[in-house]
Parts: C-alpha cells; sequence; structure tokens
C-alpha cells in the first residue's frame, strides 16, 4: 500500500495518512490537521474533550475517578470523605423544601403527608422497599421552612382525617391537596416568630 503525508497546518510537519484525522467532510478548515492537533484542538475548545474542564467527571485528589467506581459522583474533590459527605452538610443548613403526599395502591385511602429537599428524590427512596414500584407522588408544595409546613400540613389533615398513624393519614386525596395548598407562607413566618 502506498503511504501518502500530508502537510499539518497546526503543527507543521509532514505526517502519513494514518495520522489523520478520518472526517473530512470538516467545513471548518480542521481536515489538515494532523489527529493529536485536532485532539488538542478539541479539548481547548469543547469541555465534553477537556480533561480539565469537564464537570462530568470526578476528580480525587487531582486524580480521575472513572464512572464504574462504586462512589462516583461528578466534581473535584480532596478525599473520598470529600464527595461522599459533600452535600450532606448543605441538608443539614437548608431549610426551604416540598411538603408532598404520596399514596401506595396497597394501602387504599391512606396518604403519606412528609417534607424532603426533594419530593421525587424521596419517593424513588421509598420504591426500595416496594417490590411493585408503586409509591406515587401525587402532589407536592416548595417551603421556605418545610418543617414548619410538614408540621402545619399534620395538624390541618388530622383534623380532616379519618384516621392517622404517624405521618399517614386515612384522607381523601384531594382533600389534602387542599389543605397543603392553604398553607402559606406568612402562616410559616408566623410559626418561627
Amino acid at each position: 500500500m502506498k503511504h501518502i503525508n500530508k502537510f499539518c497546518t497546526s503543527c507543521n510537519t509532514n505526517k502519513s495518512v494514518e495520522d489523520w484525522y478520518k472526517n473530512n467532510s470538516q467545513t471548518d478548515g480542521l481536515d489538515v490537521i494532523c489527529k493529536s492537533c485536532r485532539k488538542n484542538y478539541n479539548s481547548e475548545r469543547n469541555p465534553k474533550y477537556s480533561p480539565i474542564h469537564n464537570s462530568r467527571r470526578m476528580y480525587v485528589n487531582n486524580k480521575y475517578v472513572p464512572k464504574t467506581h462504586p462512589l462516583y459522583k461528578p466534581g473535584r474533590y480532596k478525599t473520598f470523605e470529600g464527595a461522599a459527605f459533600s452535600s450532606l452538610s448543605n441538608y443539614e443548613k437548608s431549610t426551604g423544601g416540598h411538603v408532598y403526599l404520596i399514596t401506595n395502591p396497597a394501602w387504599k385511602g391512606w396518604v403519606k403527608v412528609g417534607m424532603a429537599v426533594d419530593a421525587n428524590d424521596r419517593c424513588n427512596q421509598y420504591q426500595t422497599s416496594s417490590p411493585m414500584r408503586d409509591y406515587k407522588l401525587e402532589y407536592k408544595k416548595q417551603f421556605n421552612n418545610r418543617r414548619i409546613a410538614e408540621s402545619q400540613a399534620h395538624k390541618l389533615c388530622s383534623k380532616k382525617a379519618l384516621q392517622q398513624n404517624g405521618e399517614w393519614f386515612k384522607i381523601n386525596i384531594k382533600d389534602a391537596i387542599k389543605l397543603i395548598e392553604s398553607i402559606t407562607e406568612e402562616q410559616n413566618e408566623k410559626e418561627t416568630a
């Protein structure tokens, strides 16, 4: 086979065909540079190719951690402990979040009234204990102080519910939604004062 050399306009060297970028349909003039120059071009201009600026990669102590690692979480950390516990400190300080209603057809008429920073994430946590994955997030409302709003929701639901067992109430879902919608931020501010 005949080897053809081409001149790379980026690194100013003659290189064989094997060293050239395969896609010659580029309209930006990049088809005249070799593979190594193309790789550098991509890493400088596109975060997807840049190992330094890629927000979807994990680094611990400036060392790359592959996605297959069991503790993989995108970001830059000094230690694995820092990666594992980085979000917990913010969780304790955060007062905002959702008051939510979750149901399960296994317990007809019963509604779980709870609070979480993210109601969708909480519902997904419940799914792990159900072989049918049948918990359903019926409703959620954002509050500046989720703890106080949840306490108010429990008081309101306990007055209207036929039965109560902890955070589970035997109540019509539409009634529970109306009760949570009636809770306002002004009521929350009065409770904290």
